[in-house]
């Protein structure tokens, strides 16, 4: 049986994470579980579970956990780590969103246990300190995985050409200046896709596209002239893999994210999960259109970042974390996040993502420029 600790337990990739291990009990157990603070969702999937360690990273225990759930309690980011660790996992899937997630990724690795890794922000963030360590990283994202699909599973497999698919989110097909008044609720509209809120507005912008491509970068080992992004706006082809023959492979399915997490955990092996299959007798049509950087200049922006390197994409993703949620809050404009993110990464001083600890104090800054220039208005 297979023993996981679970980071980000109660957001969206977690229940699902949860719900491949009910549907096999046989195969997989919740050895802990991590989420931010208390919840009903949170002590329900406890009662459920029972696993041996939990902790809430930015809580504090309910009275009498230990007794009710049998499970050892842990507070606070320390306490997070610890329960990760003393539970001596097989996998440690990290399905919390945000720079939080990169100190559970490293975790991981240096615990030797596998990481699947549904957190952008780990290779985004601190692609530099984490590849290097090496371990086994088994990506959950759609689009890293269908690439790992189309590369039997290796990372190493040798390829030509990697190309990352979009749909386009709510706003396909509209320029970056139109965009000046759309709402929160019009930006969480994705058209094809269930998420997050800050992944969804990320996903508005292209944003979370351009972090896919650094992604890229870091997993494949695949230089930034050698990574394509294109529209696919039924979300059907989730990403392909050209190799040098000319051959292109890709993988498809109905858009859910059902399919690279249960794969991320029974990999090589495949299990039904009940998902309708694409219906071949009637006629539908694959769309492919070429991505126009100038409606998404959040995407150019993150390739900018990636290629320049260092603390820059740390930067980038503190002011986007501050930005989205000021969006969402309605302190600023949909189009005043590009603002507030270009301005922080330009006012932010190359230096070298060397450690983990440089990594913090480039995120602390970059935060708290950003939320001036929230202040000021974007």
């Amino acid at each position: 049986m297979k023993k996981i600790a679970l980071v980000g337990s109660c957001g969206s990739i977690g229940r699902q994470v949860a719900d491949v291990v009910r549907r096999n009990p046989d195969k997989f157990s919740l050895t802990a579980i991590i989420s931010r603070r208390p919840s009903d969702a949170f002590y329900a999937q406890l009662a459920e579970f029972r696993p041996q360690f939990a902790a809430l990273s930015a809580g504090t225990a309910a009275d009498g956990a230990n007794v009710r759930y049998g499970t050892r309690f842990y507070c606070g980011e320390d306490g997070a780590l610890a329960a990760v660790e003393e539970s001596a996992p097989d996998v440690v899937f990290v399905a919390c969103g945000g720079f939080g997630g990169l100190k559970y990724s490293l975790k991981a690795i240096k615990m030797g246990a596998t990481l699947a890794l549904a957190n952008k922000e780990t290779l985004v963030c601190g692609g530099d300190i984490i590849m290097p360590l090496g371990g086994n990283i088994v990506p959950v994202d759609s689009e890293h995985s269908a690439i790992w699909q189309c590369l039997n599973f290796d990372r190493r497999t040798p390829f030509s050409r990697l190309i990352i698919t979009a749909s386009g989110g709510p706003f396909r097909g509209r320029k970056f200046i139109e965009l000046r008044d759309v709402t929160a609720e019009q930006a969480l509209a994705h058209p094809t896709w269930k998420m997050g809120a800050k992944i969804t507005v990320d996903s508005a912008t292209l944003l979370n596209k351009g972090y896919e491509v650094i992604e890229a970068h870091h997993l494949y080992g695949a230089p930034y002239e050698k990574i394509d992004t294109v529209i696919q706006p039924q979300s059907i082809v989730h990403s392909m893999v050209q190799f040098a023959d000319g051959a292109l492979l890709a993988q498809l399915s109905v858009p859910t994210m059902e399919l690279p997490i249960q794969l991320a955990l029974t990999y090589p092996q495949r299990y039904d999960l009940g998902l309708a299959p694409l219906d071949f007798s009637r006629a539908f049509s694959l769309e492919f259109q070429p991505l126009d950087e100038k409606a998404y200049p959040l995407f150019a922006l993150a390739l900018q970042c990636g290629r320049t390197g260092g603390i820059l994409p740390a930067a980038l993703n503190a002011a986007s974390e501050v930005a989205v949620q000021a969006f969402l809050e309605g302190k600023i404009r949909f189009t005043d996040i590009y603002g507030i993110c270009a301005q922080t990464v330009e006012n932010t001083p190359y230096a070298a993502a060397d450690s983990y600890e440089g990594l913090v104090c480039a995120d602390g800054a970059a935060r708290a420029l950003a939320r001036e220039l929230v202040v000021k208005g974007g």
